[in-house]
C-alpha cells in the first residue's frame, strides 16, 4: 500500500476530500520524523511505538574482497508494534 492508497481509503471512510486527507497524512508523518529527529519517542496506544536506537561502531566485511570495512556509530529509527496490533496480524493467515 502506498501513501496515495492510504489517503484514498481514509477519504472514502471519512467523506473528506483527498486533498484534506493528504494534508493530514503529510503533517502526521512530518511530525513523527521531527519528533524522532529531536530524540523523542512516539507512542500510539493500540498501534505501537516509534523510537531511535543507537548502533555501535563495528567492523564489517566486503563480501567480494573479504576486506574489513569500518561501520561508524549511527542512529536508526525502529518501530515496535503493540500487543493489540500484533494480535490482529497473527490472526491473519499469510
Amino acid at each position: 500500500m502506498t501513501k496515495a492508497d492510504l489517503v484514498e481509503r481514509v477519504a472514502e471512510k471519512t467523506g473528506l476530500t483527498r486533498t484534506d486527507v493528504m494534508v493530514v497524512v503529510e503533517n502526521f508523518l512530518e511530525q513523527i520524523k521531527k519528533s524522532l529527529e529531536e530524540g523523542q519517542n512516539i507512542e500510539i496506544r493500540g498501534f505501537g511505538t516509534f523510537k531511535v536506537k543507537a548502533r555501535k561502531a563495528r567492523k564489517a566485511r566486503n563480501p567480494r574482497t573479504g576486506e574489513e570495512v569500518p561501520v561508524p556509530d549511527r542512529k536508526v529509527p525502529v518501530f515496535k508494534p503493540s500487543n493489540e496490533f500484533k494480535a490482529v496480524i497473527v490472526k491473519q493467515p499469510l
